[in-house]
């Protein structure tokens, strides 16, 4: 994002200088003489051009149901409150993560394209996947002949599967649409052509499942619950996370028919600790990729199964609606990624109806909510922070760290930020249903009871040991010898934050400017297992959700918790980020400034501004300021060190040094 205004007044003596860099009437030495442009030398520039965003949104499901006559449908009405709520937005792009219909047929086709092509009309790309719904009840010659028109002409096919997986390359953004169930095919092809490309910076891998899911997932299905000797995923499954981690890929995709954001490891998540940077390396990324579940745009909605994945999984957002077991709606979701040169912005927003059919009277007008988003670039750190929750009595296990508390994150200019203080007291909880697995000797991968059992800790859950807590249960699998099956009982999560600490370069600022994102996603939200919203304060966890076998306790939640899905007007649990300047810039002429609105503003007045030392006693007994400055944002300069600020905050931010 280019920030073109700021309130502080730059000083005459830094206007003269950047003057005299461009040659000016003030300059003191002539300049050599540019020579004229000739069809070999192209015209000087004097400015470095503004980065201009992408923008992709994700279409998730579309399938409509079959109407009184057995004929199925595309679902229209949600597929058109998507579509035109991210015209509006600007994307440049829609990816449609498969199961576009529900039986294939060529009506269904023909719904589809007569609501995808007035966009399409409209200059925006579509990049259609092949959902189940496609694989299992279209021929392939039906959905080239309906989506070729669709998928871009200059998109590379991967050979023996054209028109079901390709890439295409937007700026400096390469992205992959991969067909159901094709992930661990594609992934030679996939690492093959990230090795081979120059010039790209940020990927989008998309298609209709993942390894990791919340009802289904190719992990559960094909390596735990797969059959014997049938190594398609299980052989690649480690390699294709390894991967991912190591090229910070995006991973979008359907099929669930919920929203779902993660965090999945590259080893596992008690051996995945926060970032930071070393002396000669710099900043580090956490070994994770981020994984999305686009959500629903159908008449249709899943419960939550099987919980966290929580051996390799960190759910940071959840929400699902399925207009059954006491839910009273569906949710149709829109999300967009806006890829700026090394930034990445991510909004996710949901809409609340009771549609269930292309029936005249089911016609409804979104009414949109912000419920997800994160703004970070390339050049991170980052940290999982823990849910107040954990018992008091737990080990500290080198990541289950429940406060902000971080490590030096240095800008490129040499200023460097880390988090001095505040707890996760705000936080989100859900619940999940009761599953079962079970085994055929001979022809499953597991042999026997005690083999199923493995492969669900080798492959799912965290095995709970004190050095190895399981924050979800103490017991994630519970033989049923009677039955011959394996339990996978309901459970209540506390969902985590992720949190990242972006730098991007000066830009009308003194210093490199500072994204602090991942604070405020969450209000304190509780719903069950089907979508029904529960009260966090007063209604206890399931049974056997806490580490020692009893329910989660009810939460007491700070005054700021919204309880509101829409985080819009989400203010985070108090923290304190303490900033540290080059000693080369002049800490009398600086002060600390908030990108606020297209604008950098001074976050406290001078008066205002506190000469101490950080303590984290003022996270709750603020020290002695001015009367006038009540209301205003605590702010401090450590004079003992020099060039060292720190603020308290009380929401995501971008700031700076700006001159006073």
């Amino acid at each position: 994002m280019k920030h073109t205004h700021l309130k502080i007044l730059i000083p005459t003596l830094l206007s003269a200088a950047i003057l005299t860099g461009c040659g000016s009437d003030n300059s003191t030495s002539t300049p050599d003489p540019v020579p004229p442009p000739t069809s070999e030398t192209p015209p000087p520039t004097t400015e470095t051009p503004v980065p201009t965003p992408f923008t992709i949104g994700l279409l998730p499901d579309t399938q409509g149901g079959k109407d009184s006559e057995g004929q199925a449908h595309v679902s229209i009405y949600p597929m058109r409150e998507v579509l035109a709520h991210q015209a509006a937005k600007g994307v440049d792009m829609v990816i449609a993560v498969g199961d576009l219909t529900d039986n294939g047929t060529d009506l269904e086709f023909s719904e589809w394209r007569s609501v995808a092509e007035s966009y399409a009309e409209q200059g925006i790309e579509f990049l259609p996947v092949m959902g189940n719904h496609e694989t299992s009840y279209a021929y392939t010659y039906n959905w080239i002949e309906n989506m070729r028109h669709f998928i871009p002409e200059d998109a590379t096919h991967m050979p023996g599967y054209e028109w079901i997986n390709y890439y295409v390359v937007r700026d400096n953004v390469l992205i992959f649409g991969l067909a159901y169930y094709n992930l661990p095919i594609a992934y030679g092809w996939i690492k093959d052509t990230v090795e081979t490309l120059e010039g790209i910076d940020h990927i989008v891998v998309a298609s209709h499942d993942g390894l990791i899911g919340a009802k289904y997932g190719q992990t559960r299905e094909q390596i735990v619950d797969g059959t014997k000797g049938d190594d398609w995923v299980f052989s690649v499954q480690p390699q294709i996370r390894e991967f991912f981690a190591a090229h910070d890929v995006i991973y979008v995709q359907g099929h669930e028919h919920q929203y779902q954001r993660s965090l999945i490891s590259a080893k596992t998540a008690l051996t995945t600790p926060p970032s930071s940077s070393t002396p000669s390396g710099g900043n580090y990324r956490m070994d994770t990729y981020t994984q999305i579940m686009a959500g629903n745009a159908s008449y249709k909605g899943y419960e939550f199964r099987y919980g966290e994945r929580e051996l390799v999984q960190m759910i940071v957002a959840q929400k699902n609606a399925t207009l059954s077991k006491g839910s009273t709606h569906y949710d149709v979701n829109s999300s967009l990624l806006t890829f700026t040169d090394q930034r990445i912005d991510y909004a996710s927003y949901f809409a609340p109806h009771t549609a269930n059919s292309n029936d005249p009277d089911q016609a409804f007008t979104a009414q949109w909510h912000l419920m997800d988003k994160f703004s970070r670039t390339k050049n991170r750190c980052e940290s999982v922070i823990y849910p107040n929750s954990i018992p008091d009595d737990t080990r500290p296990v080198l990541v289950l760290q429940t406060h902000y508390m971080t490590n030096n994150c240095y800008g490129d200019d040499g200023s460097y930020v880390n988090l001095v203080g505040g707890q996760n007291n705000t936080f989100n909880r859900t619940d999940t249903r009761t599953r079962d697995m079970s085994f055929t000797p001979g022809f499953t991968r597991a042999e026997s009871m005690n083999d199923l059992i493995r492969l669900n800790y080798q492959w799912l859950y965290q095995v709970h040991e004190s050095w190895t807590p399981n924050l979800n249960s103490p017991v994630r699998v519970i033989p049923d010898y009677d039955a011959n099956e394996l339990i996978i009982p309901e459970t209540t999560i506390d969902l985590k934050e992720h949190l990242t600490l972006s730098w991007l370069p000066a830009n009308d600022t003194a210093s490199d400017i500072l994204i602090i994102s991942g604070t405020q996603n969450q209000t304190g939200v509780y719903q069950d297992d089907y979508g029904v919203t529960k009260n966090i304060k007063t209604d206890t966890g399931l049974s056997n959700s806490q580490t020692d076998g009893s329910a989660k306790s009810a939460v007491l939640l700070p005054a700021t918790a919204t309880q509101d899905w829409d985080i819009s007007t989400a203010v985070s649990d108090t923290f304190a980020v303490q900033f540290t300047a080059p000693e080369s810039l002049d800490s009398a002429a600086l002060t600390l400034g908030r990108f606020i609105e297209g604008e950098w503003q001074a976050i406290t007045p001078g008066n205002c501004v506190v000469d101490s030392a950080w303590s984290e006693s003022y996270l709750t007994e603020a020290p002695v300021r001015d009367s006038d400055c009540a209301d205003t944002p605590l702010v401090g300069y450590d004079s003992s060190f020099g060039n060292r600020w720190w603020v308290v905050l009380n929401t995501d931010a971008e700031i700076a040094l700006v001159t006073q």
